[in-house]
């Protein structure tokens, strides 16, 4: 049988109690680990594209130069994962709201979803499942970095208050719509971002640009807290997920802070869950250093 890596993961869209699978960073991170193991120091046979949506960034050409490349590691930024090859070339995969791996031993028949598949020269295969088919996958040349369309992982030392305001001086929206927008921060999916915000006490919908130093402190802090959540005993992260939340799926619950209501409200298409007793509108205090 297939092995299918993850089935852990938290609807970002939903606000009943039933989930639906969206990888969130820990399990990208979980992802990312599995497909080392199975395909690190591999050659790979083939690459498929089972579905033209997923591989509209990977022509025909791409296709013909992944066969006979080894694998020479398996890098995250993000929700990002890079799978470098030994000629310099990266494989760049964003799951983004269903994708998953499922590693298939040799002789194996591929899972309903398959989306993209790499038949590696030991006969077993790693497949991209999808069932909504919204995953990406490209081929990027040597050299070519992915600063220009992703801002630092939210779990590096780049990332930092400093940063955070810079990043966010020129943008109107709704500090939880910034913080999602991967330009500002790689990482940072719909659950986390709620629960950060919820922790740092400040309301989702104040304007981004608003946001003082120590709120942005506070912020950054807050996230890095919410992510660690995801690791295991080793340090890195796990298949789990946020294992409880605050806020997130909670609307009409008490706070577990200050006992008020959970509200939910729609932000850029997406739920958010907040707290309208202790999240705090950082407007008035934005003058503060």
């Amino acid at each position: 049988r297939c092995c299918a890596v993850n089935r852990a993961f938290l609807s970002d869209t939903c606000h009943a109690h039933t989930f639906t699978l969206v990888p969130e960073l820990p399990e990208v991170e979980h992802a990312a680990r599995t497909f080392a193991r199975a395909a690190s120091g591999e050659r790979i046979r083939r690459a498929k594209v089972f579905h033209p949506y997923v591989g509209r960034h990977l022509s025909v050409a791409g296709l013909r130069r992944l066969a006979g490349r080894r694998v020479a590691r398996v890098d995250r930024r993000g929700k990002h994962q890079l799978v470098v090859l030994d000629d310099g070339a990266t494989l760049h995969v964003h799951f983004r709201m269903t994708g998953d791996w499922t590693i298939c031993p040799p002789g194996a028949e591929l899972p309903r979803f398959a989306r993209f598949v790499l038949e590696l020269e030991s006969g077993s295969s790693v497949v991209l499942t999808d069932p909504r088919a919204l995953a990406t996958v490209e081929l990027l040349r040597p050299g070519t970095s992915l600063r220009t369309v992703l801002g630092p992982d939210a779990v590096s030392r780049e990332f930092d208050a400093e940063y955070l305001r810079g990043a966010l001086a020129k943008r109107r929206v709704g500090i939880k719509l910034a913080l999602l927008d991967q330009r500002v921060v790689a990482g940072v999916g719909n659950i986390y971002a709620a629960e950060a915000l919820w922790l740092a006490r400040i309301d989702p919908r104040a304007p981004a640009s608003e946001l003082g130093g120590r709120d942005a402190e506070r912020l950054v802090r807050a996230i890095q807290r919410v992510l660690a959540r995801g690791r295991d005993g080793t340090g890195r992260y796990s298949s789990t997920g946020v294992l409880r939340v605050n806020v997130y799926d909670r609307e009409g619950k008490r706070c577990h802070r200050c006992g008020a209501r959970i509200a939910r409200i729609v932000q850029g298409a997406r739920s958010t869950y907040w707290c309208p007793g202790c999240q705090i509108n950082p407007v008035p205090r934005a003058g503060r250093p």
